[in-house]
């Protein structure tokens, strides 16, 4: 069963910190849906930055944390204060802010799994919890893998989709396997698969170029995947994010989320007769590491 928590609520990549600020003036964005506005910004060398704003409550969430002068900035000029950080696990990338942001009134919530980890929190989530968040609910996603106590927060009660997944799921890739096995990191994936195919994926880095060059390696046949790619060239040509993507998307052009259903990929990465799904997964994880 589900455990609900009540509470009252919650691109230009830049190489320096001096350079993201300048970026995230002009490089920023915001998506309002009903009462939830999202805006998304650029952080440190590659990360993205986002700040969920609940226009009813004028309550705002940090969703991860990985400079707190660029996150300030953007509260500042949207004129917005912040009251909840949700992290969706403990690298510092992802947690660094934390401390300096956290004032009077903003609670710090994070994994359960990760709780000695992440600085200043205050309430640990699991898997299975749901969150009030203005006139809408977040629920709680184990999304393990990457590092072994990864969630994700998924908006959907209200009929409009988004997912913050952190590291999990990356436009047209994952996370680095560092914790996690196989098995669990596959069984993450798949959950963020099922999400309804307009939910918009919200991760935490730039990695899109990068990652299509290993999914045009191991899935050249896949037409949907190469218009794709032309696609990214052209928005990170003119300076602009390739994020957030569509699950839609992902699952007809990741590799990490077609590795059970796509031939091509299970021949390319080696996927042997016998070998099980989440085999064939950590054969995609290991070649996209050694490529």
């Amino acid at each position: 069963l589900s455990t609900r928590i009540s509470m009252g609520f919650i691109q230009a990549i830049s190489t320096s910190l001096r350079s993201t600020l300048a970026a995230a003036a002009l490089f920023s964005t915001s998506t309002s849906k009903s009462m939830i506005e999202v805006a998304q910004f650029p952080c440190l060398n590659d990360n993205y930055g986002y700040l969920i704003h609940c226009a009813e409550t004028k309550e705002t969430a940090a969703v991860d944390t990985p400079c707190a002068k660029t996150y300030q900035a953007e509260l500042d000029k949207r004129g917005w204060t912040l009251t909840h950080i949700f992290n969706t696990h403990h690298h510092w990338d992802h947690t660094g802010g934390n401390l300096e942001l956290k004032k009077a009134g903003v609670k710090v919530y994070g994994p359960k799994g990760e709780a000695n980890k992440i600085p200043g929190i205050d309430v640990a989530l699991d898997g299975g919890q749901e969150l009030e968040f203005g006139g809408t609910t977040t629920s709680i996603m184990s999304v393990g893998g990457h590092t072994l106590g990864h969630i994700a927060y998924h908006f959907g009660a209200d009929g409009n989709h988004d997912v913050f997944c952190g590291d999990a799921l990356f436009a047209l890739g994952c996370g680095k396997m560092f914790e996690g096995t196989p098995q669990q990191f596959w069984t993450s994936l798949k959950g963020l698969r099922e999400l309804p195919d307009e939910t918009k994926v919200y991760c935490a880095h730039e990695y899109t170029a990068s990652n299509a060059k290993f999914a045009a390696s191991v899935e050249p046949g896949n037409i949907a995947l190469m218009d794709r790619i032309e696609q990214v060239k052209k928005l990170r040509a003119e300076g602009k994010p390739t994020v957030p993507s569509l699950i839609s998307e992902e699952k007809e052009t990741n590799p990490f989320l077609r590795c059970d259903v796509s031939e091509e990929i299970r021949n390319n990465i080696g996927v042997v007769a016998g070998d099980s799904d989440e085999t064939a997964f950590g054969k995609c994880r290991k070649a996209k590491d050694n490529f």
